[in-house]
């Protein structure tokens, strides 16, 4: 096997340039050939549909789900679909995708959550009803495979998603939080900031927080996953990276495949172009075991520092317990001096 090429110095020039706070603002923020779709936001007593459009959930995990979220003052709901199961899947593709369409079109399904992550939900994007809704417009919660979902009803709909906490793992006190003031309470201007780290947190170089390249940015909100936001390059649903705030994060990949993925994006026509790039927790994915490699951070910042774009790493998302939720397809500022994100208009109605 080729060695991997080595990390090349950046030139003075370079490295005094990327001292110099960026600002770049998105001068056009709805790319999408639809208008922007909001749900209505959620309040005590409304009702939740769970659905899992891509792994199985266990009895017990949708038990812990339907808990919390009983907890939280909603009705939770599900159809049969959810506790079947389909190899390693909660069900056929067919009725995977049935189920979001159902749970769309009932008058009686305030929100939707979906119950966990996993796998699938790229096999069933060509299977979901987007009239639907496009005309029943709802609250959509979930992240990790859930990307696909959340990316792709922008891009088709409009529809405004939230990237935050699944079902099995709504059960942080501030994950709770932060999806609240965005879904219940709405306002302006809500400002996300970090978890506080655990004294073990502290110590694991995944929770790191460093500024890859200063400055501001403002634009639409976009991303999540990262293996699945390279998983729709080609298909229709991929995303246009021009002008956007890009989140992402990952979990269980060796430095060498976020390398890669990374590369493939750059590579690619629009994502050199984004306004702001922000980075959540990589957990599990710092390679401890191999004596030749690279770190997880000098991976990402020689990837990531040459295109000159305010970048940040560490914000508390992705696959960790304090898990905050983020808007795909809103406004938003992101401020690497002070690591924070700030919600420029209401996400929902």
């Amino acid at each position: 096997m080729l060695k991997r090429r080595k990390f090349i110095t950046s030139t003075l020039s370079t490295a005094a340039a990327s001292l110099l706070p960026i600002t770049i603002i998105n001068s056009d923020f709805n790319t999408t050939k639809n208008h922007i779709l909001k749900g209505k936001n959620l309040k005590r007593g409304d009702t939740i549909g769970l659905v899992a459009p891509g792994y199985a959930v266990s009895s017990d995990g949708l038990e812990h789900a339907k808990t919390t979220l009983r907890k939280m003052g909603f009705i939770p709901y599900h159809t049969d679909r959810i506790i079947g199961n389909y190899g390693y899947f909660s069900n056929t593709d067919t009725e995977r995708a049935a189920d979001l369409n159902e749970m769309f079109a009932n008058p009686n399904v305030d929100g939707i959550l979906c119950a966990r992550g996993g796998y699938g939900c790229t096999r069933i994007m060509q299977m979901i009803n987007y009239d639907i809704i496009k005309n029943n417009p709802k609250v959509f919660i979930g992240f990790s495979d859930i990307t696909t979902l959340l990316n792709g009803f922008y891009k088709e709909t409009g529809l405004v998603g939230f990237h935050g906490p699944v079902g099995t793992t709504l059960d942080n006190e501030y994950g709770i939080s932060m999806l609240e003031q965005l879904v219940v309470n709405p306002k302006k201007n809500v400002v996300i900031h970090n978890s506080d780290l655990t004294e073990e947190q502290k110590q694991d170089t995944e929770y790191n927080r460093y500024v890859i390249t200063p400055g501001n940015a403002e634009g639409i909100m976009v991303g999540g996953s990262l293996t699945l936001i390279n998983a729709l390059i080609g298909t229709p649903h991929e995303i246009d990276f021009t002008n956007k705030i890009v989140c992402i994060e990952d979990v269980e990949e060796s430095p060498y495949r976020i390398d890669r993925m990374l590369t493939q994006l750059i590579e690619g026509k629009t994502f050199k172009n984004a306004a702001g790039l922000v980075l959540g927790v990589f957990a599990g994915c710092e390679t401890t075991h191999k004596t030749k490699t690279f770190t997880l951070k000098e991976v990402i910042t020689d990837r990531l520092e040459p295109l000159n774009i305010p970048t940040v790493y560490g914000m508390s998302f992705g696959h960790i317990p304090a898990n905050f939720t983020f808007p795909i397809g809103v406004n938003a500022k992101l401020s690497t001096a002070s690591m924070t994100l700030t919600i420029t208009e209401k996400a929902v109605l």
